[in-house]
């Protein structure tokens, strides 16, 4: 008898769309460790690992290109629009490789977020197509009218053919697919103990004062790192491996490594918890974790991406938040890290158990 196999296909843009969906596959493989995982991504194997504490299956496809980007702000539409085209054309010998794939691993399910060509794919292998997220690519190409059009309502066919949308909080109306289940917030689980964290990384600041600066997988180009020197009694953190070296300022990634340090697959949600706030950009999976951490949000907006308007509204209603002009954040002595928080608008809070909830339904299907 063949293990239990679930095919998961996910966008190829930043980490955001591969950490929320590897929230979930840890999940899956801890209700049930007889499901085999394959993870069909070119996001790279240790973000993957970051997340999944059991073995997988790498398979390394791109089904789309979500934007193409020089960083995790600057947007560049027509190369966008000619790799949309090229996939457009090699639709069909794409699906016919997948299809083969999953029909030889006898694959049972495919899970994706949200490529919209997984849903043709596992039409024509036959097996049921479930999506998460909470916006789809058409919805993104729609807003730039022009040619992105012909390409909006191409993805919005293929969403058609999904059987099941998990619909995640901050979200459009996603209203080309025909069955929608909405759900509360994706994300990982702090792995340590605050104590712990502190200890290692040697943090003494109060947790007002201690900052993560986290900008996704593209991060930012040019982030003013001079000013972090007016805050010599604050302790900032960054991912980046580009960053310089500065007394109060720790760069994760480099030091994490480091033997007395050893913590591997170190994560922003880990460091969460004792930082007093997040300086971030929009971004779906940095916002749900900190939603779901309750750690108050600082972010910079982002013209021209139709979903930051909805993840901005979001951390508005939901979260203790500043929102800043990006001028404020490249050209300000940062002034604006002292400045009181402003309070969510609303009072009731967002459901946390979204990860939860996919994981229970994938696992109810097998």
């Amino acid at each position: 008898m063949s293990r239990p196999t679930l095919y998961i296909a996910i966008t190829n843009h930043g980490f955001g769309h591969a950490v929320r969906i590897s929230s979930v596959a840890n999940l899956i493989q801890q209700m049930c460790p007889d499901i085999l995982l394959i993870m069909v991504t070119t996001a790279p194997r240790w973000l993957l690992e970051s997340y999944i504490s059991g073995d997988f299956i790498y398979r390394p496809r791109s089904f789309d290109v979500g934007v193409i980007q020089s960083d995790s702000i600057t947007m560049d539409k027509e190369t966008t629009l000619k790799k949309l085209e090229e996939i457009k054309k090699k639709e069909r010998s794409i699906i016919a490789g997948e299809v083969n794939f999953i029909k030889q691993n006898r694959v049972d399910l495919l899970l994706a977020d949200i490529p919209p060509i997984a849903a043709k794919i596992a039409q024509f292998a036959d097996i049921p197509c479930w999506m998460l997220g909470n916006f789809g690519w058409d919805f993104i190409y729609r807003s730039w009218g022009g040619e992105f059009l012909e390409i909006a309502d191409w993805i919005s066919e293929s969403f058609a053919q999904c059987k099941r949308l998990f619909r995640l909080p901050l979200h459009e109306p996603m209203s080309a697919f025909p069955n929608i289940v909405d759900v509360g917030l994706t994300g990982g689980i702090p792995r340590y103990q605050p104590e712990e964290i502190k200890a290692k990384f040697d943090i003494h600041a109060e947790k007002e004062k201690t900052i993560l600066l986290t900008f996704g997988g593209l991060g930012l180009d040019q982030i003013p790192y001079q000013n972090i020197s007016g805050f010599p009694d604050w302790q900032f953190m960054t991912f980046d491996i580009n960053s310089p070296e500065l007394p109060n300022l720790i760069n994760v990634r480099k030091e994490s490594g480091k033997k007395d340090i050893n913590l591997p697959n170190i994560r922003p949600v880990d460091l969460m918890p004792i930082c007093g706030k997040i300086v971030s950009k929009p971004g779906y999976s940095t916002f749900a974790e900190a939603l779901r951490l309750e750690t108050p949000i600082v972010s910079l907006v982002r013209e021209g991406f139709a979903e930051s308007k909805l993840l901005l509204e979001g951390i508005q209603d939901y979260s203790y938040h500043q929102i800043l002009p990006t001028t404020e954040f490249f050209n300000s002595d940062w002034e604006f890290l002292r400045k009181p928080l402003q309070a969510p608008r609303k009072s009731e809070k967002l459901d946390k158990n979204g990860s939860e909830a996919i994981a229970q339904a994938i696992v109810e299907y097998f």
